[in-house]
């Protein structure tokens, strides 16, 4: 069974890392030239969460998480919820 899955996650790392080369840049964009487009930033958080059980892509998360809140509080709020509801487990946190 584990012979299996092993070229899976293999496959999923793979992915994982082409999308946070296609996401870093952008947002390290929006950040740098201080792009207030809502629906850009709200896009790029909409496909980084489904990353967000790498480490790399969950600093990015929270990194443009950290800027949107000064645009709209409200709605990042949101996203870290999804986040939570998506990727925290209870038994981690428990677990320190």
């Amino acid at each position: 069974m584990m012979k299996d899955i092993l070229p899976l996650v293999a496959q999923i790392q793979v992915l994982t890392q082409r999308a946070y080369t296609l996401y870093a840049p952008q947002v390290k964009h929006i950040i740098n030239a201080q792009i207030k487009d809502e629906k850009r930033i709200q896009q790029l958080l909409d496909g980084m969460l489904d990353f967000c059980s790498d480490e790399q892509f969950l600093m990015l998360f929270k990194k443009l998480c950290r800027y949107y809140w000064f645009i709209n509080p409200y709605e990042t709020a949101q996203y870290i919820q999804t986040y939570r509801e998506l990727w925290d487990n209870e038994e981690d946190i428990h677990a320190d």
